[in-house]
């Protein structure tokens, strides 16, 4: 891979790396790290999902040639609860190969070999189509319109509704996902920043309040779905 100066990316932009090949994980960990980007690393599928919903990923940079698992079904199970951008990286240069990947939801491909150079545009153009969209999510939850970027609930009559930090976490969670699953334990992530050895309990006390306060029917939610031994999902 080639090496040229960057204009560094900014410090908050993660970037999770897949890849199984040693080298490979250790040089782009350090080629992103020396241009400002933090790194988490995993050498297998199931580290990545477990990363996942560890910890905040703006990127993924993914190999298709896993040891556990297709590249392809983690691009699959992350597009069941996120739309966190994913790169490809991959040594199939067939066109069916990149088909596959973009139509199950990833946003570039990258065929090996490459230079860092090209990564690093890719990188960068992908945080761009990111930054476009940013945090301007409006949604409605019955007559409550939510506003996220501005945090502000307002109902019908234009009258403020108060939300704690802990519902906004779990909404800011939702709504940047209309329509798909997301797994109790990554809600708890956001809320507590770790689903370890926290009561799913919470969830359900957390989803109560939620729905007096934004649902016209609190004991018929419409938009605020429980999928039972499964998670949560916000329907518009």
């Amino acid at each position: 891979m080639t090496d040229t100066a960057q204009r560094p990316a900014s410090a908050r932009t993660r970037v999770l790396l897949v890849e199984d090949e040693r080298a490979l994980l250790r040089a782009l960990a350090m080629n992103l790290v020396a241009r400002g980007y933090a790194v988490a690393e995993a050498d297998t599928g199931a580290k990545a999902l477990v990363a996942l919903s560890d910890q905040t990923i703006d990127v993924i940079v993914l190999d298709l040639g896993l040891p556990d698992m297709s590249g392809v079904d983690v691009i699959r199970a992350v597009r069941e609860y996120a739309s966190t951008p994913i790169i490809v990286l991959s040594a199939r240069s067939g066109s069916a190969d990149k088909v596959e990947a973009l139509d199950l939801g990833a946003d570039d491909y990258v065929t090996k070999p490459f230079s860092m150079d090209e990564l690093l545009a890719r990188l960068r153009a992908t945080s761009r189509r990111v930054d476009a969209v940013g945090d301007e999510v409006v949604a409605e939850i019955g007559s409550v319109r939510i506003d996220l970027a501005m945090t502000t609930a307002t109902g019908a009559d234009g009258r403020p509704i108060h939300l704690t930090p802990t519902e906004w976490k779990i909404l800011d969670v939702l709504l940047r996902r209309p329509g798909k699953l997301v797994p109790g334990d990554v809600l708890l992530t956001a809320v507590r920043g770790s689903s370890d050895h926290t009561d799913p309990s919470y969830l359900r006390i957390y989803f109560a309040q939620l729905r007096r306060k934004l649902e016209p029917e609190p004991s018929r939610p419409r938009h605020l779905i429980t999928e039972p031994g499964m998670g949560y999902r916000y329907r518009p």
